[in-house]
């Protein structure tokens, strides 16, 4: 046997690219990649028709991210699209984005965002978490403004 073995898979049998690192190759922005990760990118998508309809969606629903006026036309258009794709976990996410219908086309069109809130929630939880059994609300409140 002239092929390398690799824990005991051969060379061959071995999967090009994880699951988790296609993801990641597939939900990072367009123009930030690597010409590497461009060229395994566009060979892996290549190599399925679901695959490359995939990398279609996910790149079309990237472009909605951008708060505009008419993204909620566009959304619908892109659900339309998602449906004839007929890839199974597409659906799934369609019916989250149909059972929040109201709060997406809000993220979609509005300039105003709630990240600042969010983030700051974040954090005086995580002190929170940090202290619990520790000391008193007079420390923790000191902790959170100090931060």
């Amino acid at each position: 046997m002239t092929c390398r073995s690799f824990q005991g898979r051969v060379e061959e049998d071995r999967p090009a690219i994880s699951p988790r690192r296609l993801a990641r190759l597939l939900l990072s922005r367009p123009d930030t990649p690597r010409p590497d990760q461009q060229e395994l990118l566009a060979k892996t998508t290549s190599a399925c028709p679901e695959m490359s309809r995939l990398a279609a969606l996910v790149r079309g629903f990237a472009q909605l991210l951008t708060p505009a006026d008419d993204n909620a036309g566009r959304l619908q258009e892109w659900i339309s699209t998602a449906e004839e794709a007929n890839l199974p976990h597409v659906h799934s996410f369609i019916r989250g984005l149909r059972l929040d219908q109201d709060a997406v086309h809000a993220a979609l069109t509005s300039e105003h965002q709630n990240v600042g809130t969010e983030g700051v929630n974040t954090k005086t939880k995580l002190i929170k978490r940090q202290m619990y059994g520790r000391a008193g609300f007079h420390l923790l409140r000191h902790r959170i403004l100090l931060q």
